[in-house]
């Protein structure tokens, strides 16, 4: 019961700091899915309360814009770029590599212990250095299976330490 007070106290915070103005609500969804990582289907209701709109329209919103995400996603985000270049350049081969490294079956991108989520991308804009993909936010070109698995390593020894 606690926890799930704290989840809406600091969404009435997000809330409070938006003046609960309606005509602010992509703002207002960046910051919950910062908090939580992902927009649950609760805390949408829940704004659509507080913000006097439908359930409809803050649905609508939060599914059309692409950077929302309605399920959970790990910590850390492992996008894989399959545009043209990459994909020529053998990127499928890195996200068997990431899935098998990460045990992710078939329709799986998030891992069981939501450390990471896997994407794949149309294009990351870095053609030059494919194929390519972004580990939280930072840049890896020119990747080999064996590369990613490395990188993949570092994080999970890094989180250890914490």
């Amino acid at each position: 019961m606690e926890a799930s007070y704290s989840k809406f106290n600091r969404v009435c915070q997000i809330l409070e700091e938006n003046n609960y103005d309606k005509s602010k609500l992509i703002p207002i969804l960046q910051a919950v899915q910062n908090e939580y990582r992902y927009l649950p289907e609760e805390i949408l209701v829940f704004l659509a309360s507080s913000l006097n709109i439908s359930p409809a329209r803050v649905y609508g919103v939060a599914t059309f814009f692409a950077h929302f995400t309605l399920k959970p996603k790990g910590k850390h985000i492992i996008k894989v770029c399959d545009g043209t270049a990459c994909h020529v350049k053998k990127s499928t081969g890195l996200i068997d590599a990431i899935k098998q490294k990460l045990g992710l079956k078939e329709n799986e991108h998030t891992t069981k212990d939501m450390l990471f989520t896997l994407e794949t991308v149309s294009c990351l804009g870095a053609c030059g250095l494919a194929p390519v993909l972004l580990m939280d936010e930072n840049v890896h070109g020119q990747m080999t299976p064996d590369k990613i698995v490395k990188v993949i390593d570092e994080v999970i020894k890094n989180e250890e330490k914490s």
